[in-house]
């Protein structure tokens, strides 16, 4: 199989995975949530946060696939900032997940105070995975405007956006409830849906670009 399909798939499984993965957990609490009302949903929900993780496991080993890829197509010193980016990307969901899966472990023993605090840290994953993502895309962005082979305007200019909203999304360290809360529909839906986008047309278009490369070699 070339590297543009094997990128291609990868792509694709990253982000059918992830999405899955994030409509397995389903509305998980938020920053202006009581203690009481953080234990009742990870009560309620343990077996939602398992399926969830299971499926995070694999978009994870798919965004491997995927991130290797797409530094192996960059030029020096750009290749260099998107896999820093990237590496922070998975490791941060990482460790985001394992705390959301260690407080639905033992639900019933849950105490308030102690799973809020606790998910007040996992939370603060949305405002500070901001600082990976932008510096995974600027690389793509700055390529994109000087006409680097494989990254069209189009795809620069959609970066940029998604750049531009990370930078504004830092606005959620200060939060503490509502849109712009730490781990609020800002985070999550509105930033993770920019970069996932993002994300999938860069795959698909870094995949062409490649398989177009062996193609001319041929």
């Amino acid at each position: 199989m070339k590297r543009g399909q094997v990128l291609l798939w990868a792509t694709i499984a990253f982000i059918v995975l992830f999405v899955v993965d994030i409509v397995s957990l389903g509305t998980a609490p938020e920053a202006g949530d009581s203690g009481d009302e953080v234990v009742k949903w990870f009560r309620d929900n343990g077996t939602h946060v398992h399926i969830s993780l299971l499926f995070l496991v694999f978009a994870l080993v798919a965004f491997a696939v995927y991130a290797t890829l797409i530094r192996g197509a960059l030029p020096a010193v750009y290749r260099d900032l998107w896999f820093f980016g990237s590496i922070v990307v998975g490791t941060t969901t990482m460790v985001q997940a394992w705390t959301l899966g260690g407080l639905s472990l033992h639900p019933a023993q849950l105490q308030p105070a102690t799973a809020r605090i606790v998910l007040d840290v996992a939370i603060y994953f949305g405002p500070l995975l901001t600082a990976a993502t932008i510096t995974m895309l600027v690389p793509v962005v700055i390529l994109g405007f000087r006409g680097y082979p494989g990254i069209p305007t189009w795809l620069a200019v959609l970066s940029l956006v998604t750049v531009v909203e990370q930078a504004i999304e830092t606005v959620t360290i200060f939060g503490s409830k509502g849109f712009t809360a730490p781990g609020g529909p800002m985070n999550l839906q509105l930033g993770a849906g920019l970069f996932l986008i993002t994300t999938l047309a860069l795959g698909v278009t870094m995949s062409r670009r490649m398989d177009d490369a062996v193609a001319q070699a041929g």
